[in-house]
């Protein structure tokens, strides 16, 4: 009975003293909590997706007040986040910005583009990428094993049941890069969610070995850059490189390509309106148009018809400001311009 006394005791006697050591090394090693590095990690959304290029957000908290990265590091909270750190910070808040997200740069469905073999391994493309480079005969195709959904923390990515494809959900995603990071193929790539137009294949190869794969890859033909009329786009290694701080959101180069494989938001394609109370007929818009869709004589009201591109050139020159932009209702009419109009009546009727 006494030695388990004793042994109560003792026990009783070192938590007392491990406590006492405890509360000593505390307030010896004690670090002071930061209020501005607090306040910057409640700002910041948890996600710890790594995007930022630190290990997590409380990593990310540490650098951005020691001022070893810029408000603007977290990928997931966007400007948002960004100009709540700058208040933190006491510096000025950043303009606003146009977010990115994931895209997939491959249209290379099972349908489009031949397969070489029926892979039957493990189910991941970064596994799947080490047989033969892959089942598909475009070394540059989408592989559809979705290592890309495996990484997501969004649930931004599927793969389609039918074509077998990576599809991504712009409302979703965070913009935080792992799926690029991931993809053994380089096929997701981060581009800013407003662009009018994309290059949606990367087959950087002579156009008949592309055709030859795939029915929607990029041949080569350079129709693109012969039908941008504003030096947009240039042919580097076989493919269109698009130049977007010259890119006026014309989409003659979607709309001329044969494959199909520059993307286009038709949905949002403008077309120009002449306010009549506003036009005094100067013919600046005709005289800048540069696909014929604007007729009209001097100090007449002018007309515009449905070749017009919504490229808005006419718009900026206008000096009554009496052009504005909207959504177009129906498929532009490359035979609607005003230079194909007077041939066509000048051609005598049998």
């Amino acid at each position: 009975m006494m030695t388990i006394l004793y042994a109560t005791l003792i026990l009783g006697g070192l938590g007392l003293l491990f406590g006492l050591l405890l509360t000593l090394a505390n307030k010896v090693f004690f670090v002071p909590s930061d209020p501005k590095r607090d306040a910057i990690r409640e700002c910041l959304p948890g996600a710890n997706c790594g995007g930022c290029g630190f290990a997590g957000c409380d990593a990310l908290a540490d650098a951005i007040v020691a001022e070893k990265a810029p408000i603007s590091a977290c990928p997931v909270g966007g400007a948002g986040v960004a100009n709540q750190i700058a208040e933190i910070m006491g510096i000025e808040a950043l303009p606003d910005s146009v977010k990115n997200v994931a895209t997939v740069v491959c249209q290379g469905t099972l349908d489009r583009c031949k397969s070489k073999f029926v892979y039957h391994g493990i189910h991941d493309c970064v596994a799947a990428s080490l047989v033969n480079d892959g089942n598909r005969s475009c070394k540059y195709a989408c592989l559809g094993l979705g290592t890309c959904v495996s990484v997501c923390k969004f649930g931004a990515i599927t793969i389609d049941e039918h074509s077998k494809i990576a599809k991504v959900d712009p409302e979703k995603c965070q913009s935080c890069g792992a799926c690029v990071k991931a993809c053994p193929k380089g096929v997701l790539s981060l581009q800013p969610v407003t662009v009018p137009v994309r290059l949606l294949c990367r087959a950087a190869e002579e156009g008949f070995l592309v055709s030859d794969n795939c029915k929607i890859g990029c041949i080569g033909c350079e129709l693109c850059a012969t039908a941008c009329k504003f030096d947009a786009i240039t042919i580097q290694n076989h493919l269109p490189v698009l130049d977007m701080n010259k890119c006026v959101g014309c989409m003659m180069c979607a709309e001329t390509c044969p494959t199909g494989a520059i993307w286009a938001d038709f949905d949002h394609r403008k077309i120009a309106e002449i306010d009549r109370d506003l036009c005094v007929g100067c013919t600046i818009c005709k005289k800048t148009c540069k696909f014929e869709a604007i007729s009209g004589e001097l100090k007449q009201i002018h007309e515009v018809n449905e070749a017009c591109t919504g490229c808005g050139e006419c718009a900026k020159k206008c000096p009554k400001k009496a052009i504005k932009l909207d959504v177009r209702k129906h498929v532009r009419d490359a035979n609607a311009k005003v230079g194909t109009t007077i041939v066509e009546h000048a051609v005598p009727k049998n």
